[in-house]
C-alpha cells in the first residue's frame, strides 16, 4: 500500500475534485424526470429479455451474455447469434429491475435489461475505478431502487451521486490493488471447489466398499419424526426457537433468525418428540436433503419441513451425517420425493431406504476422515472458507479506506 500513499502525497496532497456521475458518464437511454442538461448524449445498447438470451447461448462462444442477476455461471454466445445486438465496449452496468448490483466488463457482449454507462473520458475517469466506486456504494444505490414488486432504480438520484476524481495514476493503482484482491479470492474459490470435488469423491469411495450389514432407516434409528404441523403463536421474548432448513448452515444450526414460540406451547406440541443433542436433522422439502447434527442441549423445535433422526447407540451419528450426503442416498431421497408444486420426501418411503452400515469402529474411522474434509470446505472458522472470509473483510476494509478521498477546497 506504500505506493498508493506515495502517489496521493505527490499528486493530490490537498484532496481531490468531486463530480456528479452525470458529468463524467454517458448512459444507454434518456431517463424520465432527468433534466436534459444531465444527459446531453446517450450510447444506446439493444437489450434482450431473459428468454431471448437463453435462445442464443453457445457454451463455446466468446461473447458474454450480460445478465441482470448476480448468481449463476457466466453464459456466452457467438458473434453470429448475437447479430445486431452485439456490443463491444468497456462498461459498467446495473439492473433495470431486481436485486441491485454492479458489473464491469470490457469486450464483446449482449445485454439483458441493464442500465449501462461508459466513461466520457477514460483519461479523466478510469471505467473500472468507477465500477469499484459503485460497488463500494452499492447499499446507497440499493436505496434508490423503488417499487412494490420488482424494484427499479431512480436514475436521477444515481446521476446526482458525488464521486471522487483523483489523478488517473492514483485511480489505476487503486484498480490494480483491488484486482489483486479479486484474483486472490478467485484462486481460493477455485481451490475450495477442487477440495469439494475431492471431498465428494472420497465420501463416495469410503461408502462404496460394500462391507457391513444392509439395513433400512427404521432398523438403525430409535426414532424418526417430523416437525410441528400445528399452527403456532410466535412470541418476541423468552421463547423456544423453531428451526427450519434455512437455519441449517454448512451442517450446523443457526438460531440467529429463528422465530420463537412460548415454553408452554412448545411443551404441549413436543410432548413425545423433540430434538436432542446428537440427533440428525434432514430437510424433506424446499432444499431437499440438507443435513445437520444437533450440537446443543438447549430446547428447540423444528418445522414440518424437517425430519429428525435419533440413531441407535450402535450408529455413530457423524457417520450417518456423512452417509446422508452421499450421492447414492441423496438420489434415493430425490427418488422418494412426492408432490407437484412443492416437492417433498415422504416419511414412510424415507424410512424404507436401504443402506449398508459397517461395524462401529469402521464407522468412526470413516467419519473422522470425512470430518477433516468437511471442516476444510465448510467450516467458516477454519480452512479455506475462513481464508476466503478473511480476504473479503480485508478487501472491504481497503476499499472503504482507499475510496475515501478528502475533497479539495
Amino acid at each position: 500500500m506504500s505506493r498508493i500513499n506515495d502517489l496521493i502525497k505527490e499528486l493530490c496532497p490537498s484532496g481531490v475534485e468531486y463530480k456528479k456521475v452525470w458529468e463524467v458518464t454517458t448512459w444507454d437511454k434518456k431517463y424520465n424526470s432527468v433534466d436534459k442538461s444531465m444527459q446531453p448524449d446517450i450510447k444506446k445498447y439493444n437489450y434482450l429479455l431473459a428468454n431471448q438470451l437463453n435462445e442464443i447461448v453457445d457454451p463455446d462462444g466468446d461473447v458474454l451474455i450480460l445478465e441482470t442477476g448476480i448468481n449463476g455461471e457466466k453464459k456466452y454466445t457467438n458473434i453470429d447469434l448475437a447479430g445486431d445486438n452485439l456490443c463491444d465496449a468497456e462498461i459498467i452496468a446495473i439492473p433495470w429491475g431486481g436485486t441491485p448490483n454492479v458489473k464491469y466488463y470490457k469486450g464483446k457482449f449482449v445485454t439483458g435489461d441493464n442500465r449501462i454507462a461508459i466513461s466520457n473520458d477514460t483519461k479523466l475517469l478510469d471505467t473500472k475505478f468507477l465500477y469499484y466506486i459503485f460497488e463500494n456504494r452499492i447499499n446507497e444505490i440499493a436505496d434508490f431502487y423503488r417499487g412494490s414488486g420488482i424494484k427499479h432504480p431512480e436514475m436521477k438520484k444515481i446521476l446526482l451521486m458525488n464521486i471522487p476524481i483523483p489523478p488517473l495514476e492514483v485511480q489505476e493503482e487503486i484498480v490494480r490493488i483491488f484486482d489483486k484482491f479479486g484474483e486472490l479470492e478467485a484462486e481460493l474459490e477455485a481451490e475450495l471447489e477442487a477440495r469439494k470435488s475431492q471431498y465428494e469423491f472420497w465420501r463416495g469411495k469410503l461408502f462404496e466398499s460394500g462391507k457391513g450389514n444392509r439395513y433400512n432407516f427404521m432398523d438403525i434409528c430409535d426414532d424418526i419424526f417430523l416437525g410441528l404441523t400445528s399452527k403456532v403463536d410466535y412470541v418476541e421474548n423468552d421463547g423456544i426457537p423453531l428451526i427450519r432448513a434455512g437455519n441449517m448452515t454448512s451442517g450446523r444450526l443457526n438460531f440467529d433468525e429463528a422465530k420463537c414460540i412460548s415454553k408452554k406451547q412448545f411443551d404441549s406440541l413436543t410432548k413425545y418428540h423433540k430434538p436432542k443433542k446428537g440427533d440428525i436433522l434432514l430437510s424433506k422439502s424446499g432444499t431437499l436433503g440438507a443435513v445437520c447434527i444437533v450440537d446443543t442441549d438447549k430446547d428447540f423445535g423444528i418445522y414440518e419441513s424437517l425430519i429428525c433422526i435419533h440413531p441407535k447407540k450402535e450408529i455413530y451419528n457423524r457417520f450417518l451425517y456423512h452417509l446422508l450426503q452421499t450421492k447414492k442416498v441423496q438420489q434415493d431421497l430425490i427418488g422418494k420425493r412426492t408432490g407437484s408444486a412443492i416437492l417433498h420426501i415422504n416419511l414412510q418411503s424415507f424410512r424404507n431406504i436401504n443402506i449398508i452400515v459397517p461395524n462401529l469402529d469402521e464407522q468412526i474411522r470413516i467419519a473422522n476422515i470425512l470430518d477433516k474434509f468437511d471442516a476444510l470446505v465448510n467450516d467458516i472458522t477454519k480452512g479455506i472458507p475462513a481464508e476466503i472470509e478473511l480476504r473479503k473483510q480485508q478487501y472491504e476494509y481497503y476499499r472503504n479506506k482507499l475510496l475515501s478521498f478528502k475533497k479539495i477546497k
